[in-house]
């Protein structure tokens, strides 16, 4: 990574304490992405029992890990309460993927102004298009073959409800009610829009 031109974009799935020091000693800007837990749920899933490295599960079976903390990158609460801890730091924001899908042009000015850039209505737009997920799920197969198959499933909010059944929405509810809901990043995440039925 020190041979990377500067400005370096580096993407991790790591919580705030697995990252070097030097990356908030030094000032480094960081874009902290969160998604409603979920439809993180369900797109982990559908990924985890598509991957081979990965040992098939059922939904139920899933769910139960997922709740626990007991999937690849650990728990999802606790990554994202662990984040809300340096939310406001300057060098520090958020986005979520819900507010991304709603207005991707104000999303956008928000994080290049975060970052530093000034763009133009037209460079917004650009951007705008060239990430969008039907764009992305196209050039994912284009250049990763089936592996961008693998990370571009549907790019929709609200799957969860396809999935998930009664008990296993109210036990999330509770979860998140007792981890993220005094919390920034449990604020931004919209939980009572985008995960209620």
């Amino acid at each position: 990574m020190e041979n990377l031109p500067s400005r370096r974009v580096i993407i991790t799935h790591l919580a705030p304490n697995m990252l070097p020091k030097s990356a908030f000693k030094n000032k480094a800007k960081i874009l902290v992405l969160i998604r409603n837990p979920k439809d993180t749920l369900v797109s982990f899933f559908h990924f985890n029992n598509k991957v081979s490295v990965f040992p098939t599960k059922t939904w139920n079976e899933f769910f139960t890990d997922f709740m626990s903390g007991k999937v690849s990158w650990g728990s999802y609460f606790d990554f994202v309460k662990e984040w809300s801890k340096y939310i406001d730091d300057e060098n520090v924001t958020s986005i979520s993927y819900e507010e991304l899908k709603e207005n991707p042009n104000l999303e956008i000015k928000r994080i290049a102004s975060f970052l530093g850039f000034s763009l133009t209505e037209d460079e917004i737009q650009s951007i705008v298009e060239k990430s969008s997920f039907k764009t992305m799920k196209q050039s994912g197969q284009e250049i990763l073959g089936t592996f961008g198959d693998l990370l571009f499933r549907k790019g929709s909010v609200g799957d969860w409800k396809t999935l998930l059944s009664e008990s296993q929405n109210q036990e999330m509810d509770s979860k998140f009610e007792e981890y993220l809901a005094g919390t920034k990043l449990g604020a931004r995440i919209k939980y009572d829009t985008y995960c209620k039925t």
